[in-house]
């Protein structure tokens, strides 16, 4: 069942900034749609008005064909899973994935044979007669995911669901949550503000900031083909050098980048390029091109980043294979040549 978002704004106090400026997106049925963005973005907003928990300003939240914009959320029917476990401690794991069962009134066999079947779907056959507190991190979110899946929800609306656990768990958990979604095919919302977390696990991303969306699209599209500066910056690890536009180039302290015909000669600018995409050679410096001098060097497993000082005192950082590190033989205090043709260049009306 797919989700369109239209118009949605949402003040929280009278006449002040929007926390929430005409957002609209859809989420496609069956799919996983993440809201991606830095904390005080918005983007919880935008999930909690969708769950029923605030109510918009203005604009309007349909499922399907029906406008649910003022049902009440305990007649909207979806599911949800909080960055805190929310379990009722005093419940045991069986009596906590049933409750939302028990408050529809379901009895009996039924209610035994979905708690068992969801005891399988999440993993923890054999677990259902302990308490959360004799639970691993891990396995009380999936307490909560399979509590949340029980009575059958039309939407499954997830915020920060890792964001209590540490890092080896929350990798463990992102593929057992894919492997979730592939078993239930359930149209599912995320808010998260960690990139490899929307990446690994979401169909399309919604990037926020400042209460507006910025780009929506697939993973794909979106780190490739950054529709803003921001989401240039925010969607993986970027360079941001600024710059000003002459003769159809924007200069970025020596070097030159082409740009497209709409940026008009004295523009500032923003020339935004990932370090895998900065290309580096040994040798005497080229038209367009920078000499930057290596500063760092970090070794971090199947890659090494680099940090190279240009002459405007701006660093670049580049990243580089092992073997492509090796192959160039570089050390502390190396001169190379410096190719920014990758950058995406930005017209500078856009704080980041």
């Amino acid at each position: 069942m797919n989700v369109v978002v239209d118009r949605l704004t949402k003040r929280f106090t009278l006449n002040g900034t929007p926390a929430v400026f005409e957002a609209s997106f859809e989420a496609p049925s069956g799919g996983v749609t993440t809201l991606l963005g830095p904390s005080g973005s918005g983007k919880t907003t935008i999930l909690r008005i969708i769950a029923g928990l605030e109510s918009a300003d203005e604009g309007r939240v349909l499922v399907g064909d029906k406008d649910i914009t003022h049902v009440p959320v305990r007649k909207r029917g979806f599911g949800f899973v909080f960055q805190t476990f929310a379990l009722f401690n005093q419940l045991t794991v069986r009596e906590n994935i049933a409750f939302g069962l028990d408050a529809q009134g379901v009895k009996g066999d039924q209610v035994k044979h979905r708690v068992d079947e969801l005891l399988t779907l999440v993993q923890l056959d054999g677990l259902g007669g302990r308490y959360p507190e004799q639970l691993s991190g891990g396995q009380r979110q999936r307490v909560g995911f399979a509590r949340a899946l029980a009575p059958y929800p039309k939407l499954l609306l997830l915020d920060e669901p890792f964001g209590a656990l540490d890092t080896r768990v929350r990798a463990e958990l992102r593929g057992w949550l894919r492997e979730l979604h592939q078993a239930t095919h359930l149209t599912t919302l995320m808010v998260t503000h960690d990139q490899e977390e929307a990446m690994e696990l979401s169909d399309q991303i919604v990037v926020v900031d400042k209460g507006r969306i910025h780009q929506v699209g697939s993973p794909r599209e979106v780190y490739d083909v950054p529709k803003t500066p921001f989401v240039a910056s925010f969607v993986g690890t970027a360079n941001v050098l600024t710059g000003q536009v002459k003769d159809g180039r924007a200069s970025v302290g020596s070097m030159a980048i082409a740009v497209s015909e709409d940026i008009p000669d004295g523009s500032n600018v923003r020339a935004i390029v990932r370090p895998h995409d900065v290309r580096i050679t040994k040798g005497e410096a080229a038209p367009h091109k920078a000499v930057g001098r290596v500063r760092r060097i970090a070794r971090l497993g199947a890659y090494v980043k680099l940090d190279l000082e240009i002459a405007s005192g701006e660093v670049v950082t580049v990243q580089l294979t092992r073997r492509e590190f090796e192959e160039m033989k570089l050390s502390d205090g190396d001169a190379v040549v410096i190719d920014l043709d990758e950058a995406r260049v930005f017209v500078d009306d856009y704080a980041i």
